[in-house]
């Protein structure tokens, strides 16, 4: 791995992880599926047009079809707009937190369900990431976090995890940033539908909700996704996923720093934990390939 490829990865495990206390700021002053449903229509209708003057094609083949959609919606509208929803009454660093058991749940269900081996490598990373979440949650529960909010998170996880092992082998045909914009267009139309039946949006216009809304439809939205397809094809999707260990530690660091969200030691050693956990899974699935 060269000096170019680290410094994508530890560029796409901030952006990816600045997320979360993005949409924090988002949430306090708009609606969260109707600010969700405009960031994916700005963001997918950019990506679509960077696509097409890169000469990329919209006319996909059935099953790219398919998997666009699916992953569209169980992403990006079910995973973030639940996400969006829950973070009016969760922190930031419990979202990330949660959201960063992804690499753990993925490797379990595909154990489960898809007949993938585990190495003790694995086996440890397993047990090591899910005690570090236990060990954090049950500390915030006792400190009277709102369930129903970590409830919508966990869910919303279960959605990440499923569009995950969903499309897993599936083909971009060389549309990848086509196909990133169709699939936040297809999260766009489902979110909008959502918004309606759902919601009654409201909007406060401010300076913050502004840079946030800007940042996290230029950011995360595009920036991250275009750095992790060209990780992914310079360094392997194996490699990549690596990074993911570091999200935990972003994650919290970013919501202290920019929120003011407090960490208690046992935070800090369950997102020690967690980080851990994540990179002994990644790096038995690097000795594999």
């Amino acid at each position: 791995m060269d000096i170019r490829a680290i410094l994508a990865g530890l560029a796409f495990a901030l952006m990816w992880s600045s997320a979360f206390t993005s949409a924090r700021i988002i949430v306090a002053d708009a609606s969260p599926l109707a600010a969700l449903t405009l960031r994916y229509l700005i963001s997918g209708l950019i990506g679509v047009a960077i696509a097409r003057a890169l000469g990329q094609s919209w006319r996909l083949t059935p099953a790219q079809w398919r998997a666009t959609i699916m992953f569209g919606v169980l992403q990006n509208t079910l995973y973030l707009g639940l996400n969006f929803v829950a973070m009016q009454t969760v922190e930031a660093s419990v979202a990330v937190i949660i959201a960063s058991a992804m690499p753990l749940l993925v490797a379990l269900a595909g154990w489960l369900f898809l007949g993938d081996r585990l190495g003790v490598l694995s086996v440890v990373g397993l047990i090591a990431g899910f005690t570090g979440v236990g060990l954090i949650m049950s500390a915030r529960i006792t400190g009277g976090i709102d369930l129903y909010g970590v409830m919508l998170c966990i869910i919303g996880l279960l959605a990440l995890t499923f569009a995950t092992l969903s499309v897993r082998g599936a083909t971009s045909g060389g549309n990848f940033l086509m196909i990133v914009g169709l699939q936040m267009l297809a999260g766009c139309a489902a979110l909008a539908v959502a918004t309606v039946l759902f919601e009654t949006p409201r909007f406060t216009p401010s300076w913050p909700l502004a840079a946030a809304f800007a940042y996290t439809t230029l950011v995360p939205g595009l920036a991250a996704t275009f750095v992790w397809f060209w990780l992914v094809n310079r360094i392997g999707a194996t490699r990549a996923a690596t990074f993911h260990f570091l999200n935990p530690f972003l994650g919290v660091a970013i919501a202290a720093l920019l929120l003011g969200e407090t960490l208690g030691p046992r935070d800090l050693l369950g997102v020690a934990i967690i980080a851990l956990g994540i990179l002994a899974v990644q790096l038995s699935r690097h000795q594999k390939t």
